[in-house]
C-alpha cells in the first residue's frame, strides 16, 4: 500500500473476524527498538476513556478485542504483533490507531524497513505498508482499522509525532501522568529488599485477552505504573511449590545506577489513575518454604507423574492432555497460546484422542481445541511429538485435509523444533479449489515453557490453584522423562562438520554445512525463549543481513562462512541490558565466547571509566576478560578480571590521545562434545554459557542510557 491509500477487508479475505497487525524495524547496530501502541476512537476522534489506550503497561482488553502479543523474531529484524478481535470491538468504536514509540532521545530516523502487516485469521498476509520517510520523530502512527457502514477498512497513515508516546496519546484524549521524579520514588518505595509481595496497580486482566471470570483476581505485578480501571494487591502463595531442583534458578534484576545505590528514603508506592508511559517494573516475590521431607531422597507427589512413561507414544499422549488440559483451566494461558494462531477470546474447551472420518480408515489426532465466542466456534487438530520424533508430513496433510472439509480453522503441531522463516517443518500441499482455509501453525515446547514461565515468575495468573497447575505444567516439561525439553540435537551432520572444520576437509558448498547452520539458529531461538522466560523481558536474536535477503540466501552465506572461519556466531538483544550480547562457538580451537560490548560514558575521564567499571564487576567471575575498545585501532589493553581489580589503570592505552570507545567483557568455555542435550552436550554447554555470563556478569552493569539521535546536516544552499 502507499501512505493514504485504504482498502476494506473483506474484499482482501473471507476471514477477518480475528486479524493480526505486526509492526516491523530493523536496527542497524542491532540495539534499536520501539514499543506498539493502540488507541479505540469513537466518532469523535478521542478516547472514550484511558481504558481504551493499549500499550507495553496495559496490554490486553478484558473484551478480548485487543491484545498486544509481544515481538516475535523474524530473519531482517523482528515484529511486534497486536492481535485484533474485531467482532468484540464495541460498537462505539469508530477507528482503531495503531502506532509505535521510541524511548528517551531516541528516533524512528535511526531504524530501518519500517513497516507494517495484516494478515488474517488463517495466518495469510492481507496488505503490507512500507514507511520510508520516518525522519526524526519519536512516535509514528502505521495505520488505522475503521468502519465504513458495516466492514472494516485499512488506512496506511505514517504520520510522525515529535513528542512521543504521551503527546500522542494526549492528542487522542488519554490523560496521561508520566511524572519522573513521581515515578523514580516509586520504584524507590518497590524495591525494598524485604518486599514479599507483588504489590501495585493492575498490569493485565486475569484471562490474556479473554474477559476474567467470575471470582477471577485480577493479578498485579506493578509497584508503580498502570492504566485506570482499578487495583488489587496478592500475596505469594506459601503452598506454592518451590524451585524445582536441576532447573536454572531466577536471575536477578539488574543493578540501579551508582547514583541510585544510597538508600532512599523510603516512600509508599504511587497508586496511579492515570496511565502512565513509563515502563511498567516487574518485582519478584522471594519465597522461602523449609520442606517436610526427612532427606533429600524425598519427592513431593506430582499432579502429572512421569515416572510410569515407558514409550514415545505413552509420552506423546501424556503431553496432550496435560497441555489441553492446562490451557481449558488456566484461561490466561490457554488465551496466550492461541491468540497468535487467530483464536478468538471465548470460552475454551479441549478434547483427546477424537475419531474423525477420513476415507477408509478414520484418523485420531491427538487432540482438539474448540473456543466458543458469540455461538461461532473456532476449532483446531492438534498433533504433537517429543523426544526427538520429527512430524510425519502425511498425517499433517490427512489433518489439513480433514479440517478444510469439517470447515475447521486450524491445525497446530507441536514439537521439540523450532520452526524457522522460510524453512517449514513438514511440506504439505494446499488444494487452492476449497473456499476454506486451514492455518498450519508450529508450536515448540520451548515456546510452551516459556509462556508458562513468563505467567508464573513474572505475571501472575490471579489464582493460587491456576498458579500451581502452571507450576506442575512447567513441572512436567522439564522432567527429563517427559520428551518435551525443546531442541535438543544438532543432527546427524554436526559431527561431520566438525571434524571436517577441524582437519580442514570442509568444502564450501557442502550441504551438511547449511543444516548445521540451520540447527545453530533453531538453538539460539530456543536459547532466547530460555533466558527471556527466566528473565520476563523480551531477548530476540539479532539478524544483520541485507536488506532484501531472502532467507535461503543467507543460510548459505553462513554455510560458507562457516566453512571458511570454522565459527558459529549469533546475537541476542535483552530489554535493559547495556549492549548486544554476543554468543560465538570455534569449532576448531572446541571453546564457546559469550560477550558483550558496552559503549564509554559520555562525560568523565578514562581512569574513572576504568575504575568504575572494575568496581561495577566486584562480584564477576575472575576469569573475566576486559578489553579497552579504541577508536579506529584494533587490539587495545586486556586482561582478566583478577589481574584488572588492583590495578584498574592497566585498561587504559599507553597512548593517552587515542580515544576510548567502550569496553568489551567476555567469558570463555569449552562447548560440549556431543551434538545433543547431555551433560557433554554442545546444547547444554550453550545454554549454560549464556545463562552465567548474564547472571555473573550483566546484572552487575549500568542499564543503557537512551540514544541520542544524530544532529541533522544544515541543508545547502
Amino acid at each position: 500500500m502507499t501512505k493514504g491509500s485504504n482498502v476494506a477487508l473483506s474484499a482482501l479475505s473471507e476471514d477477518v473476524g480475528s486479524v493480526i497487525v505486526s509492526l516491523g524495524w530493523v536496527s542497524p547496530t542491532g540495539e534499536g527498538d520501539a514499543d506498539v501502541s493502540v488507541l479505540l476512537l469513537d466518532t469523535n476522534g478521542k478516547v472514550r476513556s484511558d481504558a481504551d489506550f493499549y500499550f507495553y503497561n496495559n496490554p490486553v482488553a478484558a473484551d478480548g478485542s485487543v491484545q498486544l502479543l509481544g515481538k516475535t523474531p523474524t530473519e531482517d529484524g523482528n515484529e511486534d504483533r497486536i492481535c485484533f478481535d474485531l467482532t468484540a470491538v464495541p460498537p462505539e468504536v469508530d477507528r482503531i490507531v495503531v502506532a509505535a514509540s521510541r524511548y528517551g532521545e531516541a528516533r524512528f530516523g535511526e531504524l530501518d524497513a519500517l513497516r507494517v502487516r495484516l494478515a488474517d485469521a488463517a495466518g495469510e498476509s492481507l496488505l503490507r505498508f512500507a514507511i520510508d520517510d520516518a525522519g526524526e520523530v519519536s512516535a509514528i502512527i502505521f495505520g488505522e482499522v475503521y468502519r465504513r457502514g458495516e466492514e472494516w477498512k485499512f488506512r496506511a497513515v505514517g504520520q510522525g509525532y515529535d513528542t512521543g508516546l504521551a503527546g500522542l496519546a494526549t492528542d487522542f484524549g488519554v490523560d496521561i501522568d508520566d511524572d519522573a521524579a513521581e515515578v523514580e520514588a516509586a520504584q524507590a518505595g518497590a524495591e525494598d529488599p524485604g518486599a514479599e509481595t507483588l504489590s501495585g496497580a493492575v498490569s493485565e486482566p486475569a484471562s490474556g485477552c479473554q474477559s476474567p471470570s467470575p471470582g477471577e483476581q485480577q493479578t498485579t505485578v506493578t509497584a508503580v505504573e498502570a492504566p485506570a480501571g482499578g487495583s488489587s494487591s496478592d500475596q505469594p502463595d506459601p503452598a506454592a511449590p518451590a524451585t524445582t531442583p536441576g532447573t536454572l534458578e531466577a536471575i536477578p534484576a539488574p543493578r540501579r545506577p551508582e547514583s541510585a545505590e544510597t538508600e532512599p528514603t523510603r516512600q509508599p508506592a504511587v497508586r496511579a489513575s492515570r496511565p502512565r508511559t513509563a515502563k511498567k517494573k516487574v518485582t519478584l516475590p522471594k519465597v522461602t518454604r523449609t520442606s517436610l521431607a526427612e532427606n533429600d531422597s524425598w519427592r513431593p507427589a506430582r499432579l502429572f507423574p512421569v515416572s510410569a512413561l515407558k514409550s514415545d507414544r505413552e509420552r506423546e499422549t501424556r503431553a496432550t492432555s496435560v497441555l489441553l488440559a492446562v490451557m481449558a483451566q488456566v484461561p490466561r494461558f490457554g488465551r496466550r497460546l492461541t491468540a497468535a494462531f487467530g483464536a478468538p477470546s471465548g470460552r475454551m474447551e479441549t478434547f483427546t484422542e477424537v475419531s474423525l472420518p477420513h476415507g477408509d480408515t478414520p484418523r485420531r489426532p491427538d487432540g482438539v481445541i474448540r473456543i466458543e465466542r458469540a455461538g461461532k466456534l473456532w476449532t483446531a487438530l492438534v498433533e504433537t511429538k517429543t523426544n526427538g520424533n520429527p512430524l510425519k508430513a502425511d498425517q499433517v496433510q490427512a489433518y489439513m485435509d480433514i479440517a478444510a472439509r469439517r470447515g475447521y480453522e486450524a491445525v497446530i503441531t507441536v514439537s521439540n523444533d523450532v520452526a524457522l522463516e522460510g524453512s517449514p517443518l513438514v511440506d504439505i500441499k494446499i488444494d487452492r479449489r476449497r473456499k476454506h482455509k486451514v492455518a498450519l501453525w508450529h508450536l515448540s515446547w520451548a515456546e510452551v515453557a516459556y509462556q508458562a514461565q513468563l505467567l508464573i515468575r513474572h505475571e501472575g495468573v490471579g489464582n493460587a490453584a491456576r498458579t500451581w497447575l502452571l507450576e506442575e505444567l512447567l513441572q512436567y516439561l522439564q522432567h527429563e522423562n517427559s520428551g518435551c525439553h525443546g531442541f535438543q540435537n544438532m543432527g546427524s551432520a554436526w559431527v561431520p562438520v566438525r571434524n571436517g572444520i577441524s582437519d580442514e576437509t570442509l568444502c564450501q558448498g557442502d550441504p551438511r554445512s547449511l543444516e548445521v547452520i540451520e540447527s545453530w539458529e533453531r538453538l539460539i531461538r530456543q536459547v532466547c525463549l530460555r533466558l527471556g522466560g527466566e528473565l520476563g523481558q523480551k531477548v530476540l536474536p539479532v539478524q544483520r543481513a541485507r536488506r532484501g535477503t531472502d532467507h535461503g540466501t543467507r543460510r548459505i552465506q553462513l554455510a560458507d562462512q562457516l566453512c571458511l572461519e570454522g565459527r558459529l556466531q549469533a546475537e541476542l538483544r535483552v530489554e535493559q541490558a547495556p549492549g548486544v550480547l554476543t554468543i560465538g562457538a570455534d569449532l576448531r580451537t572446541g571453546k564457546l565466547r559469550t560477550s558483550v560490548e558496552i559503549p564509554a560514558p559520555e562525560q568523565g575521564y578514562p581512569l574513572s571509566w576504568a575504575k568504575r567499571l572494575v568496581r561495577r564487576l566486584a562480584e564477576a567471575p575472575a576469569d573475566l576478560h576486559v578489553e579497552t575498545l579504541l577508536e579506529g585501532e584494533t587490539g587495545g589493553p586486556r586482561g582478566t578480571l583478577e589481574r584488572l581489580r588492583p590495578e584498574p589503570a592497566d585498561l587504559l592505552p599507553k597512548n593517552t590521545a587515542t580515544p576510548i570507545s567502550g569496553f568489551r567483557l567476555s567469558l570463555f568455555k569449552g562447548m560440549g562434545s556431543s551434538r545433543g542435550n547431555t551433560e557433554s552436550g554442545f546444547i547444554r554447554s550453550v545454554d549454560e554459557a549464556v545463562h552465567r555470563f548474564y547472571t555473573t556478569v550483566v546484572v552487575h552493569l549500568d542499564q543503557p542510557a537512551p540514544r541520542r539521535a544524530a544532529p541533522k546536516e544544515p541543508a545547502r544552499t
